[in-house]
C-alpha cells in the first residue's frame, strides 16, 4: 500500500509541473504574441517544420489548431535568442526515496533542460510579433542552424551553456 500512494504522488507531483517540453523529436508552443495560439494560458504541442525555404512553420498537434499553423518568415525576423532552463527531478527524487528509500534521493543530481527558441519578427500586417518556442532536444540543432542561415540574422545566446548548442 505505502508503494502504491508512493508512486500515486509521485505521479500527481510530475503531473502538476509545467509539461515537459516536448517528446525530444516535437516543439511546444510556450507563449508569445500570437492570438490563436494563447489558448488560457496553455501551451501547445506540436511540431517546427524546416522543409519549407521561405518561412519556419509550427503545426499545432491539437486538431482545433491543426488546421491554422504558426508560419513566419525568414526575412521578416529581426532578432532570435535561444536559451535553456535547468531544474533538478524534484518529484522524481521524491517518488524514488518513498520507493527505494534514501538512495533514491540521489536522483536529485540529475537535470531537466528545456531549450527555448524566441524568435521576434513582422507579420504580413508590419506588427511586431514574438514566438516562444520549447524544442525537443533532437531538434534543437537542426533548428537554430536554419533559422540563422535562412533569416541571416546571428541567434543570441543567452549564455556558455546555450551556446554549446551551436553548430
Amino acid at each position: 500500500m505505502k508503494h502504491i500512494s508512493a508512486l500515486t504522488l509521485t505521479i500527481v507531483v510530475a503531473s502538476s509541473h509545467w509539461p515537459v517540453a516536448s517528446e525530444k523529436h516535437d516543439a511546444v508552443y510556450a507563449g508569445g504574441t500570437i492570438a490563436t495560439f494563447n489558448t488560457e494560458g496553455e501551451r501547445v504541442g506540436g511540431r517546427i517544420d524546416t522543409s519549407d525555404p521561405d518561412r519556419l512553420v509550427f503545426v499545432a498537434a491539437e486538431h482545433r489548431l491543426a488546421d491554422t499553423p504558426l508560419r513566419v518568415d525568414y526575412a521578416e525576423i529581426h532578432h532570435v535568442e535561444f536559451g535553456q532552463h535547468a531544474r533538478r527531478r524534484v518529484a522524481a527524487a521524491i517518488g524514488a526515496a518513498t520507493l527505494i528509500g534514501p538512495i533514491g534521493l540521489f536522483v536529485l543530481r540529475s537535470k531537466h533542460r528545456a531549450h527555448f527558441l524566441t524568435v521576434v519578427y513582422r507579420d504580413e500586417r508590419g506588427a511586431n510579433q514574438v514566438v516562444v518556442l520549447e524544442l525537443g532536444k533532437s531538434v534543437v540543432r537542426d533548428t537554430l542552424a536554419v533559422i540563422e542561415a535562412r533569416s541571416g540574422v546571428a541567434i543570441e545566446y543567452q549564455d556558455e551553456e546555450a551556446r554549446r548548442w551551436r553548430k
